[in-house]
């Protein structure tokens, strides 16, 4: 391990310890670090995307659309799911481990006795790298809600929500009504707000109209139908794109970051949505193959998520295997029982970490007729589920972006040879 590396590894360690929680929302305290780090504002045009459902592939979408147009991008994410250097992309790639640390000490510097969250300090040093990038455009993907969330800091000149459903709902409402509140606070008025999803909250139109934002709503201002896209674009004027099929991270994303970008005056070519519909991320529906069995990880953790995975999943000739780790504060029951009508094999597993449920609280959930594995660790149960498959076979990882990258840190220490 380098110097610089060892050090990165000290700075997360630390900044893990900073803060007794792990959640505080509210601007106030970073809104006096940043002014003290002159990040309140960023040289280049914002993107912020918020939702309960898809912002990490809308955000991987708007940076291949942009860059294939010439754009600089910087863009942040999290969370990461195998190294932290995932969650801050500048220009050239991924932020490296003595850029990371420049922007750690920076931050520390600035925030002087102001306690921080890691996701906040975080939040902080990316800004900060972003500042002096150089880049044309910068992406910023909400951590938890959109009002209160640290990247609200900044005003973006475009926002989206790609969906509202019922998640964290201790700490944003227990209805998508309230939820709604939460998430569109990224908007800005007289700003576009691009919305992704055609069933929306019953309040939705008129917490839009009382931010002042512009909207862009999905089956109004934009619609995908009969194979081509119609959007408007920054001028209000319609523009149609052949909407190319399949698309490796779904159409109504796609949809959402074409209608993004042109609603921010960086309409894409046309031959860029091909390239994008290829475009996979990694967590979502993956597949890998280990061991010689057929893998698929995905980070979904809620119910809306799992309902979609599988109905997208790649055929499965044979049985297909479920290896399932989630938090103790996600919808465990309605996640396990949706699931339990399909026909699988449950192998169960706690991901290492306090506020993950153990794997009792997860059989509980199930029905009777089902007899699920308990694996010691989601490592544990990947290797069984494995061992247990024939030809044709399929192995599903889900329930939480730590279940997949656990899943993940074993495959890619032992991948098959030549794949």
């Amino acid at each position: 391990m380098t110097s610089a590396a060892l050090q990165l590894r000290h700075w997360l360690e630390r900044i893990e310890r900073l803060h007794p929680s792990d959640i505080e929302l509210g601007l106030a305290r970073l809104r006096q670090v940043a002014e003290r780090l002159a990040v309140t504002t960023l040289p280049m045009p914002v993107i912020t995307v918020a939702g309960t459902n898809g912002k990490g592939s809308v955000v991987a979408l708007l940076r291949a659309l942009a860059e294939q147009g010439g754009q600089r991008c910087c863009v942040y994410t999290s969370p990461h799911i195998l190294r932290f250097n995932e969650r801050i992309h500048l220009p050239d790639g991924p932020a490296d481990a003595a850029a990371l640390v420049r922007a750690f000490e920076a931050v520390d510097a600035a925030r002087g006795t102001v306690p921080l969250t890691y996701f906040e300090f975080t939040t902080l040093a990316a800004l900060w790298l972003f500042a002096g990038s150089g880049a044309h455009l910068t992406i910023l993907e909400v951590g938890l809600g959109g009002r209160l969330d640290a990247v609200n800091l900044i005003d973006a000149q475009v926002a989206v929500v790609t969906s509202i459903g019922l998640d964290h709902t201790d700490w944003l409402g227990d209805s998508r009504e309230a939820i709604a509140v939460e998430k569109l606070g990224i908007a800005r008025a007289g700003r576009p707000l691009i919305y992704g999803e055609i069933d929306a909250p019953a309040n939705l139109d008129q917490e839009i109209a009382r931010i002042g934002a512009r909207p862009y709503r999905a089956g109004r201002e934009f619609d995908l139908a009969d194979g081509e896209l119609r959007l408007r674009d920054g001028a209000g004027q319609t523009v149609a794109y052949p909407m190319p099929e399949p698309v490796a991270l779904s159409a109504d994303n796609l949809a959402s970051a074409v209608q993004a970008l042109c609603a921010a005056g960086l309409a894409p070519a046309s031959e860029h949505l091909a390239a994008a519909a290829t475009l996979r991320l990694q967590g979502r529906c993956q597949q890998l193959r280990y061991r010689g069995v057929e893998c698929v990880l995905d980070v979904g953790h809620n119910l809306e998520a799992l309902s979609r995975l599988f109905t997208r999943l790649p055929p499965c000739a044979g049985e297909r295997r479920l290896v399932l780790g989630m938090m103790a504060d996600k919808p465990v029951d309605a996640v396990v029982r949706r699931l339990a009508d399909e026909p699988l094999r449950w192998y169960l597993a706690r991901p290492d970490l306090p506020r993950a449920a153990d794997t009792r609280r997860l059989a509980r959930a199930l029905p009777e007729r089902i007899a699920p594995r308990h694996c010691a660790s989601v490592a544990d149960a990947l290797d069984q589920a494995v061992t247990d498959s024939a030809a044709g076979d399929q192995v599903v990882i889900v329930g939480s972006f730590f279940t997949v990258a656990e899943a993940l840190a074993v495959i890619e220490r032992e991948t098959d040879p030549g794949e």
